[in-house]
């Protein structure tokens, strides 16, 4: 018996984000706030390969273990069955694009800067609502999971915290649309053969 890479883009995912916040809170401290969060709106600079970065970097960047720990407790959870419902590289494209967005956003209309993966966990779970779901439906468990998640949201953000609500929501519609484009992977080839049959 040995330990499988199960889900490479779900593990490698998590792996960064942990390395980041070590080297953050030990030999190079400030990395976080540097490379790992998205500037807040006005202090983007167009012409900085930096600021490009962080708008696709800051879902790697979490301020401290509880931050982390609590979004990769969902992401270890869904990530794998997603990963293999979908496939890793649409899966990566998923992700990229769901932390492309929140960035964008952030930069673009609040006063805040932007750091963490909590975007990509709502992507994830809008997402793992559409398991088992066929073109000309709409599931149930999508609709319950927004009216849950997303209601939330809506109703704490106009709450005074520290908590990013507007990646939750946004995150979470990146997840309804993949759902409904439904990139799947390909199905596996079938090797089986009739007697006296040659493939290629």
């Amino acid at each position: 018996m040995r330990i499988k890479y199960n889900a490479p883009v779900t593990l490698t995912f998590t792996f960064i984000s942990a390395a980041v916040l070590i080297l953050s809170e030990t030999l190079l401290k400030g990395l976080t706030d540097v490379w790992f969060t998205v500037p807040p709106k006005g202090s983007f600079s167009f012409s900085s390969a930096h600021s490009w970065i962080t708008l696709f970097t800051h879902a790697m960047g979490h301020s401290d273990w509880s931050h982390l720990l609590s979004n990769f407790a969902l992401i270890l959870l869904i990530g794998p069955i997603l990963e293999e419902n979908y496939g890793s590289s649409p899966l990566l494209l998923m992700i990229t694009l769901t932390a492309l967005v929140t960035g964008v956003l952030n930069v673009l209309f609040f006063s805040t800067a932007l750091r963490g993966a909590s975007g990509v966990v709502f992507m994830m779970i809008l997402l793992s609502s559409f398991t088992n779901f066929k073109e000309g439906e709409i599931p149930l468990t999508f609709i319950l999971v927004l009216i849950l998640y997303l209601g939330r949201e809506l109703f704490n953000s106009f709450n005074t915290n520290n908590i990013s609500e507007f990646a939750h929501i946004v995150g979470g519609f990146c997840g309804s649309i993949f759902g409904f484009l439904k990139p799947t992977k390909a199905p596996a080839r079938n090797l089986s053969r009739s007697p006296g049959t040659i493939e290629p």
